[in-house]
């Protein structure tokens, strides 16, 4: 795969690896403490260039990471959505973080469901998850959006371990079964 001009496209946003020019607005975004409630927590500027770097990382490392989301109409970057598993992850996951000024436009959904349908088919994974905070009724509301359900609680790694996190998910078989009812 050329990772350089691997993206993916949805009707509204291009799903691609993440770049340098990317990281201003990645940056705004970790510093914002209402975006990154669920997620961590607001960061500052240095460990948020790490949270880049490592993201594109793993795309040199496991073939996968999380995309820069990009709005086509503006060219404007908002937000983080993709498949990832670091190490200690408690599954395969696809997870998904939007700026909070494109909030409630569908996008989190939109992209997460590019990010699933490529997982299953182009990674060939069985199952795919997301990792929820309890609180998070936003992020459960997309989850259910996919068509995931509640699985179980469970933990991340460290540094966040102590805190637990609801899984969703489902399997390439419900998934497929969902996208043939719902085309």
């Amino acid at each position: 795969m050329d990772l350089a001009n691997f993206e993916l496209e949805t009707p509204r946003l291009l799903l691609r690896l993440p770049r340098r020019e990317d990281y201003e607005a990645w940056a705004a975004f970790g510093a914002d403490e209402e975006a990154m409630r669920y997620i961590g927590g607001a960061q500052a500027r240095s460990p948020a260039w790490r949270s880049l770097a490592a993201t594109l990382g793993s795309w040199h490392l496991q073939g996968f990471g999380m995309f820069s989301v990009i709005e086509k109409a503006s060219g404007r970057w908002v937000g983080r959505v993709g498949p990832w598993q670091p190490e200690g992850w408690p599954g395969t996951e696809v997870g998904w973080s939007i700026a909070r000024e494109a909030w409630g436009c569908g996008y989190a959904p939109e992209a997460a469901a590019a990010s699933t349908g490529w997982a299953f088919d182009g990674l060939g994974w069985d199952e795919v998850i997301h990792t929820i905070d309890p609180q998070n009724a936003s992020s459960k509301a997309v989850a259910a959006k996919l068509g995931s359900t509640y699985l179980r609680m469970d933990r991340l790694p460290e540094p966040h371990h102590e805190k637990p996190v609801e899984v969703w998910g489902q399997t390439r078989a419900q998934w497929q079964a969902r996208r043939a009812a719902h085309p």
